[in-house]
Formats: structure tokens, C-alpha cells, sequence
């Protein structure tokens, strides 16, 4: 994934594949978002991006995206909470307005 590709990301609207948050704790969330894009119920046979240090209107939070953030982000496959295990990959981004990071499933 590119830079040209999450700045199209966050100017789009969301979607039942793009999901934006400035939560950098709401581990239910995460879950749910990733277990949605994963089951991809409307078939669109693309990924699913869940979007961390993103407002609603697309702005960036200011965040500052750690390595913790980022190990906690992985560990939504793992941990047992969405059966069958997805496929994530789980990036970090950073513009001048802040960090963003990027679980892509």
C-alpha cells in the first residue's frame, strides 16, 4: 500500500470497507470492524481497511502511532476473538497532521 493510496483512503467516505477512528483502545471495535471486513457479507471480494488517527470528516487526529498500537492491531488475528483467523497486514503512515495507522484485512 502506498502513501497515494491511504490519503485516497481517508478523503473517501466510509463504507462497509473503510472504517475510521481516532480510538486507539476500543478493542471491541477493532474486532468488529475487522471480523466485518473479513466476512465481506456484500461480496466485494476487495480488502477492508480499518483506519486509526482518523476523524469522520477525514481530517487526522494528531496521533502518534507506537510500536504497542501497532502489536496490538496484529494481535486482533490472533487472539481468538474472530474465528476463522483473518488475513491483516497492519501498517503506519505518517504526514505532518500525524500518524495513521492501517489494518488492512
Amino acid at each position: 500500500m502506498t502513501i497515494e493510496e491511504i490519503k485516497k483512503l481517508i478523503q473517501s467516505d466510509e463504507s462497509d470497507r473503510i472504517e475510521r477512528t481516532i480510538s486507539i483502545n476500543n478493542t471491541d471495535k477493532f474486532s468488529e470492524a475487522v471480523c466485518a471486513f473479513a466476512n465481506d457479507m456484500p461480496h466485494h471480494r476487495k480488502p477492508g481497511y480499518l483506519l486509526i488517527g482518523v476523524k469522520d470528516d477525514g481530517t487526522l487526529s494528531g496521533l502518534k502511532v507506537t510500536d504497542k498500537l501497532l502489536k496490538n492491531m496484529g494481535s486482533l488475528r490472533s487472539e481468538g476473538n474472530i474465528l476463522p483467523p483473518p488475513v491483516i497486514k497492519v501498517q503506519k503512515f505518517t504526514f505532518k497532521d500525524g500518524d495513521v495507522a492501517v489494518v488492512e484485512v
